[in-house]
């Protein structure tokens, strides 16, 4: 029985990650740890809330988050906390450390609006140094299979050796007994895109050893799909690792009606023992960079050699070329969004290049009298950086059909932002704001495409489970205090792409470890956050 200075929330309509039907009970908190949850606790407790006509349940679990940078700038994790997230899963494809030198002075050339002091060399001394800044969020990362390929072989396109290989898997492991959730790739983008499938199986397998979870951006999300989840499930199978998905979808008009074979040959796997799963944000516009629709070869070498190549007329004639041309060898994003006039520019470094944040690809073309492909090659280089973009790519119909499937968690692949300060100089997809959100409030509620209580499993112990969290995904005695209470009916996304820094509202209440981060829809400025460490921490490095 909780002590009686506990705090109990009162008269909720309880959804305690289950899956099953909520239930009006009372949840008791003590310190950091949920003491009891029951019908009626018959306690007095030091404070109390009222949770009359609200839901409440574990706090969110945001599988692919790129809170790295945010968080150092700002712990309050604010647009994500608003939603109900207090777990970020950091890592995809690339992992803030393990780091060299080298590494490290090109991350620091590369920072743009969020400037800082690289003081970590792990993954696992990063994720320290977040938390010991103070962060409002829990915080989760894979490590990188790019990273550590670029740990060992820079950006060149050719297999590792042997010995790099095996060193490259010990960075994996060392990784794991520091507390990564497993292996992570993301392979239309280069250097990740140059590795084969033998080394994604060593690596994948390395993380498995110490029951990582290998999740992966797949080779390609449009035209060779299949192929692509042919591979990926190949890695799983040979590695004899859990698998996931990252954002699934399929890219492209002409590739919409393939996601009904991606699920029927997920599903397969999944029947004949492979343990599959994926993640997806709800909405119809990726966000990414100008790399992606530019070939592989182009970018070898790095960002200074990618740029430095854009200067020279024959090889950006090929470029172009190559562009409008459909191939399998990679995952063309300038034919998979079908137009320049659905590419959307959203991220530039150059003071002179940030007005043009919120237009098309099209209309700066025109206003610039080039042509679409000159002109994405032309921001590449007067920016200095991939330039962030949105690409109209995706089928409203198949998001519905992904959020039916009972495997499928979500995410916002996303930063953590604040409708203030150095946030403001950026125009960031509206998912930053709005995932959870809008999944609450368009499709669960107003759409009605799974219950309630299906669609909190699958923000909490679903993703827990696949990454084999302990204590957390839960309202039950002993699980950790990260507790959301929000309106069901009142639930809302506003961020919009021309419109993004807008925050969710519906959300009432958060506690992070069992503090206040979130009272009556205000952030508290409480910083609990604390590392979540995956499945192989403290084992034994072999």
């Amino acid at each position: 029985m909780p002590a009686k200075g506990a705090l109990l929330i009162r008269h909720a309509m309880i959804y305690d990650g289950s899956g099953q039907a909520p239930g009006r009970g009372e949840i008791a908190i003590e310190g950091d740890t949920i003491a009891a949850v029951g019908p009626s606790l018959g306690i007095q407790a030091g404070v109390e809330i009222d949770a009359e006509g609200l839901a409440v349940a574990p706090g969110f679990i945001n599988m692919l988050s790129w809170a790295n940078e945010s968080l150092i700038h700002d712990g309050r994790s604010q647009s994500d906390i608003r939603q109900g997230v207090t777990l970020e899963v950091l890592g995809e494809g690339c992992s803030m450390g393990p780091w060299n030198s080298t590494m490290k002075k090109e991350e620091r050339d590369l920072q743009a609006d969020i400037k800082y002091d690289i003081e970590w060399t792990t993954l696992g001394e990063f994720l320290d140094y977040l938390v010991g800044r103070g962060i409002s969020c829990n915080v989760a990362s894979f490590v990188g299979a790019t990273t550590v390929r670029v740990h060992e072989l820079g950006y060149a396109d050719r297999p590792p050796s042997p010995v790099e290989l095996e060193r490259m898997c010990r960075l994996v492991r060392n990784a794991m007994a520091e507390g990564a959730m497993g292996v992570a790739s993301a392979l239309i983008y280069t250097p990740g895109f140059f590795a084969k499938t033998d080394e994604l199986i060593a690596l994948a397998g390395a993380a498995a050893e110490y029951d990582g979870l290998h999740i992966s951006h797949i080779r390609n999300e449009g035209d060779n799909i299949m192929e692509a989840l042919g591979e990926f499930l190949t890695i799983a199978k040979e590695a004899g690792a859990r698998s996931e998905i990252y954002h699934l979808k399929a890219s492209g008009r002409a590739n919409w009606d393939k996601i009904e074979g991606v699920f029927e040959k997920i599903e397969a796997a999944r029947a004949g023992g492979l343990q599959i799963t994926a993640d997806m944000y709800p909405y119809h516009a990726s966000s990414t960079g100008l790399d992606s629709i530019m070939p592989p070869w182009v970018q070898e070498g790095g960002h200074r050699a990618w740029v430095d190549r854009l200067k020279d007329p024959a090889i950006r004639k090929r470029v172009k070329r190559e562009m409008r041309v459909p191939s399998t060898a990679w995952d063309n994003g300038w034919l998979s969004a079908g137009s320049p006039e659905n590419i959307l520019l959203v991220g530039f470094r150059s003071e002179r290049l940030k007005p043009l944040a919120g237009r098309t690809l099209a209309e700066v073309a025109a206003a610039r009298g080039c042509s679409p492909e000159d002109t994405a090659m032309d921001l590449v280089i007067e920016d200095d950086s991939r330039v962030g973009a949105s690409f109209f790519s995706m089928s409203e119909d198949n998001i519905r059909k992904e959020i039916c499937r009972p495997w499928v968690s979500f995410c916002s692949d996303s930063g953590s932002l604040a409708t203030e300060g150095v946030f403001l100089r950026s125009q960031p997809h509206p998912r930053a704001y709005g995932a959870f959100a809008r999944l609450l409030g368009k499709y669960v509620r107003d759409e009605k495409l799974i219950p309630l209580q299906e669609a909190v499993r699958r923000l909490t112990s679903l993703p827990a489970e696949n990454l084999r969290i302990r204590g957390r995904g839960r309202l039950a005695p002993g699980y950790f205090a990260d507790v959301v209470v929000f309106d069901p009916a009142a639930v809302q996304d506003h961020a919009t792409f021309r419109q993004p820094h807008q925050y969710a509202t519906g959300v009432v209440h958060v506690w992070v470890n069992g503090v206040q981060v979130l009272k009556d829809g205000e952030h508290t400025g409480a910083t609990p956050g604390r590392v979540v460490r995956g499945p192989g921490w403290r084992r034994t490095v072999c």
